[in-house]
């Protein structure tokens, strides 16, 4: 595709649960000045959630429907409909700047000087000036610190295509992305980090959350199995307290054992301990304030309760991710042959009203369309070259199998006869290629499809 001067070569994708902030973020890219991007696609991921409106954002806006597949998922429908070079991943929950599109035009100019593939924005939480934060205000604030973050990353769609995309075996909007990141840095590619900034409000929560937060130790153990015992250095993310709950836990433990077992001083011994380090935590949190009386009740009902689950979300994902291997993404690009794939096989034909498609060809189309994954024809047609059929005929032919099955995203026609010597007639790797590079895939993720050797 290419890219219109007046546009950013890129496309903004947003997941989105249709929270209230939603509307906070589409109203800002409304109102930033600079260069439009290509198109915003927003990939409602809600199960069964009402229909979105885009609003006056002044770009191209898709809405495509994910059904709950998480954020992984989500992201990896929403790149795969893009079309443009680099495509802008942004959270549903931040607000860019009123320059934002001018400083992503900037940023994404000094990534293609540099070679970089990857594009991280700065990232700002504001904190209330009139106390001091919570704990869980203190826990997002730690975001603008963070690397590789998708609450406003670009990458080149080409290199999303060459590793993969997300991995969807992350469930939650947590480790997804430096888990794309270390792929990425693995393949050779490089991320820098740009100007542009984007504001992360805290986002109104109930006195849990912090213990259901304890589920990304889970994903941390997937990181482990992936990427090895040292990819919290890679990926700059601190270890934090999971050591210290696991030892809470072993205590609790071999007191609880101890008492069953009859040995009652030992099971003392073992739940002062357990007692002691739950009393360090809770304090630790409660400690920079603010002291108010929900707040310390909260810190003090969830420090009982935040150790063990945390080693219990460490341990399942440990046995859960035991045998995870590389990501195992779909393709990128579905590539068919025509005659006898997609439709009966009517040797030599010209005649548009004998093209009818074969069993199950618009099911298939259908469900690879859906999932993002895109699709093409590549057809030897050495009728042209030997005179049996016109360019004319056969485009003819071309464009009523367009009209039962497509749309496809590139047509590839070899002419040439048979002892022509080309390099496009198939099995020669020519027009795959050639599909390849009109639509920025990487070989290595396409997928041909044919009847014949």
């Amino acid at each position: 595709m290419v890219s219109d001067p007046v546009r950013l070569p890129t496309t903004v994708v947003v997941p989105t649960l249709g929270r209230p902030s939603l509307r906070l973020l589409l109203d800002a890219l409304g109102c930033a000045c600079g260069p439009r991007p290509q198109a915003l696609v927003l990939v409602d991921d809600r199960p069964d959630g009402a229909e979105l409106d885009p609003g006056a954002t002044g770009l191209a806006a898709t809405v495509l429907r994910s059904d709950g597949v998480g954020p992984a998922g989500a992201r990896n429908l929403g790149w795969r409909r893009a079309r443009t070079r680099w495509v802008s991943f942004l959270d549903d929950d931040v607000v860019p700047g009123p320059d934002w599109y001018a400083r992503l035009a900037e940023d994404l100019a000094a990534a293609e000087r540099d070679g970089s593939v990857g594009s991280q924005a700065r990232l700002e939480v504001p904190l209330p000036d009139d106390r001091p934060p919570t704990d869980w205000e203190r826990g997002t604030a730690g975001l603008a610190q963070a690397a590789f973050i998708t609450a406003d990353m670009t990458y080149r769609r080409d290199w999303l295509s060459r590793v993969g995309g997300f991995d969807e075996r992350f469930p939650r909007a947590f480790r997804e992305d430096s888990d794309l990141a270390l792929r990425v840095l693995a393949a050779g590619g490089t991320v820098s980090r740009g100007q542009r900034l984007v504001s992360h409000p805290v986002r109104p929560a109930d006195r849990w959350a912090s213990l259901r937060q304890q589920a990304g130790n889970a994903d941390d153990a997937l990181m482990r199995r992936l990427h090895g015992a040292g990819w919290r250095g890679a990926a700059h993310a601190p270890l934090g307290r999971l050591p210290r709950h696991v030892a809470i836990t072993s205590a609790a433990a071999t007191s609880l054992l101890a008492l069953l077992t009859g040995h009652r001083r030992g099971a003392a011994v073992a739940a002062a301990a357990a007692a002691g380090g739950i009393a360090e935590f809770a304090a630790a949190r409660i400690r920079p304030g603010p002291r108010d009386g929900a707040e310390v009740g909260t810190m003090l009902l969830t420090s009982a309760a935040v150790p063990f689950a945390a080693t219990w979300h460490a341990a399942r994902g440990t046995w859960g991710h035991r045998h995870a291997g590389p990501w195992a993404a779909p393709p990128d690009l579905v590539l068919f042959d025509r005659d006898g794939t997609l439709v009966h096989d009517v040797p030599y034909n010209g005649d548009p009203d004998l093209v009818e498609p074969v069993p199950g060809a618009e099911r298939a189309l259908r469900r690879l369309r859906a999932a993002g994954v895109r699709t093409g024809v590549v057809t030897n047609q050495s009728a042209i070259g030997s005179g049996r059929l016109s360019a004319a005929q056969v485009e003819a032919v071309n464009a009523r199998v367009e009209q039962l099955l497509g749309p496809f995203d590139t047509w590839q026609v070899c002419p040439h006869a048979a002892d022509d010597g080309c390099e496009c007639r198939k099995p020669r790797p020519a027009m795959v290629l050639d599909a390849c590079r009109q639509l920025a895939a990487d070989p290595g993720r396409c997928v041909v499809i044919g009847d014949i050797g």
